[in-house]
């Protein structure tokens, strides 16, 4: 790739002005996954690129999962994770291993780095403050009147938003580990993308940003789909085209994108700078959800 000259870097800039205008002070909520969590390149990429935005006057907020560290910690345990729909069964001492790779490793390693690059971040899980409420998980069997135990698994009850709201309005940004807690104190281990698609509501979020390590929603022939609604979503599901993993990323993309998110976007989070691509350009990069 050759050299671009100073006055084509002046017109990148230049170019961005109007993006930057436009979410200027607006709550961007990003997914943090994939291979971009564990490629070191990636990572310090995605640190600069959080604390650009911040600096430009957006506010960016931060929710991580942590699968690979989880299942690496757990192999090294002797224990085999196990997944059912999508979702991580996870049994007491499954559970401690989660709190100990999202609650500390992989979420203070993220503040780290966002705080090496100049930012100022704060490392949460919805234990503090008692913020992300959750109530037990149970997943629907074969028949509809089965239910299934996957363990300390939550679904969100609710999200208090006053912790987030307060770290944004003195410039820090909240890096948050998707652990929720229930009324008598048990934690739960939540998908990060549910967290992140609730939060987005809550906060009334301009963008849901979800990076994963796909190009974004793809079709039976592999395809990427740029743009899907609710309807296209429905037939999707039916004909199984979207799957596994993907099953809890859509879904909350899509009830974010219903219930107070102004814009959902699936994106590549393999390709360096794929944020600033998102934010900051015409190019987009990735798969946009809408209500309609």
């Amino acid at each position: 790739m050759t050299e671009i000259s100073a006055q084509q870097k002046a017109e990148v800039l230049s170019e961005a002005l109007p993006y930057i205008q436009r979410f200027f002070d607006k709550t961007i909520v990003i997914k943090y996954g994939g291979n971009a969590m564990i490629d070191e390149e990636l990572k310090e990429g995605f640190a600069s690129d959080v604390v650009l935005l911040k600096l430009v006057g957006m506010n960016p907020v931060i929710v991580h999962g942590g699968g690979p560290q989880i299942n690496e910690l757990l192999d090294r345990i002797g224990k085999k994770g196990e997944f059912i729909q999508g979702m991580r069964v996870t049994d007491a001492e499954t559970m401690d291993v989660v709190e100990m790779v999202l609650g500390g490793h992989v979420n203070k390693e993220i503040v780290s780095l966002i705080n090496k690059h100049g930012g100022k971040a704060v490392g949460l899980t919805g234990q503090d403050g008692h913020f992300i409420k959750a109530r037990k998980m149970y997943l629907k069997g074969a028949n509809d009147d089965e239910l299934i135990d996957i363990g300390q698994v939550g679904e969100i009850e609710s999200i208090d938003p006053s912790i987030v709201a307060h770290l944004d309005a003195h410039d820090f940004i909240p890096v948050i580990a998707p652990i929720g807690v229930d009324r008598e104190g048990e934690s739960y281990n939540i998908n990060a993308d549910l967290v992140a698609g609730k939060l987005a509501e809550v906060l009334h979020a301009e963008k849901l940003i979800l990076m994963t390590n796909t190009p974004g929603v793809l079709d039976k022939e592999g395809n990427l789909l740029t743009g899907l609604t609710a309807a296209r979503i429905d037939e999707l599901f039916a004909d199984g085209t979207i799957s596994g993993g993907m099953l809890p990323k859509i879904s909350s993309a899509l009830d974010a994108a219903k219930n107070g998110a102004n814009s959902v976007h699936i994106i590549d989070g393999r390709v360096k700078h794929a944020l600033l691509l998102e934010v900051l350009t015409s190019q987009g990069v990735g798969t946009m959800i809408r209500a309609h």
